[in-house]
């Protein structure tokens, strides 16, 4: 077992293990009616902590009994060496965030021309990493439009192969019910001679005699 190195999934696995330490504690505390007191610092020095009666009281039960009690060598050991591992994780966090607040821009002001070219070329990596990310962002985009495009353009040539079709039905049956018209003969009253003469003559001539 070791420490987990991705911040994220860190802080993931401490919220889980932590809400179950502490559902633990409670059923301990109902099922055995134990005296439990627990207390539980995140990597930030968020304080939680859990006490089936009263914690300060559980406290001091605890000192008196240590009081009375002392521990052994080994127990000192350990205690010592869960001490140092504390302190050695408390400097790895304050690193961490010295080099956050740099990559910010933050507390510059001690950093050697070394540190801020290393800095610089790191900042540079980082955009690198951004870009190539942004790029292969959109040419995803872009292939998904190109998709919809063919599928549009298939679309529309499908519907309009129906139209055309649709269009061509309608016309014949619009030519097969469209009536052949009947010749007519010509009236009797359309004049068919040709009269030669002033138009009074030929007005006389049309009028019917008595």
């Amino acid at each position: 077992m070791r420490r987990i190195e991705n911040a994220t999934s860190r802080q993931v696995t401490f919220s889980k293990r932590r809400n179950g330490l502490l559902k633990k504690a409670f059923e301990l505390s109902v099922l055995c009616d134990a005296e439990v007191a627990l207390i539980v610092f995140s990597p930030r020095g968020k304080l939680y902590e859990f006490s089936s009666s009263s914690m300060q009281s559980t406290i001091a039960r605890y000192l008196k009994h240590a009081k009375e009690n002392p521990t052994k060598k080994s127990t000192q050991q350990d205690t010592q060496n869960l001490k140092h591992e504390a302190a050695e994780m408390i400097k790895k966090i304050e690193s961490l965030e010295d080099s956050r607040r740099k990559l910010l821009g933050e507390g510059l002001g001690s950093c050697t021309v070394e540190e801020l070219q290393q800095l610089e070329r790191q900042l540079e990596r980082s955009v690198s990493n951004v870009r190539a990310r942004k790029i292969q962002v959109f040419e995803e985009q872009v292939e998904r439009l190109k998709e919809k495009e063919r599928a549009l353009v298939t679309e529309n040539a499908r519907l309009s192969e129906k139209c055309g079709v649709t269009s061509c039905e309608r016309l014949n049956e619009q030519r097969e019910t469209v009536a052949v018209p009947e010749e007519s003969s010509p009236s009797s009253d359309v004049e068919t001679e040709l009269f030669i003469g002033p138009p009074e003559t030929r007005t006389r001539r049309l009028l019917p005699q008595n």
